[in-house]
């Protein structure tokens, strides 16, 4: 791809915790990287940083063992002169488009990982998404972050909070004459369920795709691996390169699951080939 003149940026958001935002974050980033495209990437839960301590596990580790490959930059927020801000001006909207502009010129794809709650510096990221992905765990309790369901879990009776967000950032975007944000609802988890469960999830979340405009795409299911990796900074797309030489079936099978989501997102310039 190569010096893109403005970086595509996705976001990586909802406002639940535990849905695994940061384990697709790295995984994308990194795929990304390893296919050549440059990549820029910001943490936003300020607190946790997960995305960002995945990126300073991953230099640790390489540098230690003295392996050089593909990987994310990371970009802390910028701090910013509070005395410089004009009345009603935000220092967190300032600090977020300053972060932005440094990293455009130069990455063909910014990441963005956000927390798992409501936070100015999450609404704000959400409105510069050319592309949205939100990992879901694929259960109602999940669900109910896009939209309340009544007690069969059947029929929708109203969007939720966060749909409203994405509604909102959309609005913003048609305002200031961008693109409209591609949405992929990601289903991770989607092993471990009873069969009614699972069925009554696709229905309930196909209705809702076309209700309030998202695609879905299958993410990743639960697998010890990804917990594994986390100290030592790295994806299944590094264990070969580490000298992993048998994969076993659960990580060929995680490696492909990889692959498809990539596949799903459509990324410009970007085909699943790793």
């Amino acid at each position: 791809m190569g010096n893109r003149a403005v970086a595509h940026i996705i976001v990586v958001g909802n406002e639940k915790g535990g849905a695994g935002k940061s384990t697709v974050s790295m995984h994308v980033a990194t795929a990304l990287a390893r296919m050549g495209h440059k990549v820029g990437t910001l943490d936003l839960d300020l607190r946790q940083k997960t995305l960002g301590r995945y990126v300073l596990n991953r230099r640790t580790f390489l540098q230690k063992k003295g392996l050089d490959l593909p990987t994310p930059t990371y970009h802390d927020l910028p701090e910013i002169d509070q005395d410089a801000l004009k009345p009603g001006e935000n220092a967190f909207d300032h600090r977020l488009s300053m972060a932005v502009a440094r990293m455009e010129t130069d990455a063909d794809f910014i990441l963005i990982d956000c927390p798992g709650s409501h936070t100015r510096l999450s609404q704000v990221a959400h409105s510069l998404a050319d592309t949205l992905i939100t990992p879901l765990n694929d259960s109602f309790i999940d669900f109910d972050l896009l939209a309340h369901v009544d007690s069969d879990g059947e029929d929708i009776t109203g969007p939720s909070v966060y749909s409203e967000m994405v509604w909102n950032a959309r609005q913003l975007r048609s305002q200031a004459g961008l693109k409209p944000i591609d949405w992929i609802v990601v289903r991770n988890r989607m092993g471990a369920q009873a069969m009614l469960n699972k069925l009554k999830m696709e229905r309930a979340i196909a209705k809702l795709a076309k209700r309030i405009g998202f695609r879905t795409a299958p993410g990743f299911n639960e697998r010890v691996i990804f917990r594994e990796l986390f100290p030592r900074g790295l994806t299944l797309l590094d264990l070969r390169d580490i000298g992993v030489k048998g994969m076993n079936i659960s990580n060929v099978a995680a490696r492909q699951e990889l692959r498809e989501l990539i596949k799903a997102l459509d990324l410009p310039g970007v085909t699943a080939d790793f």
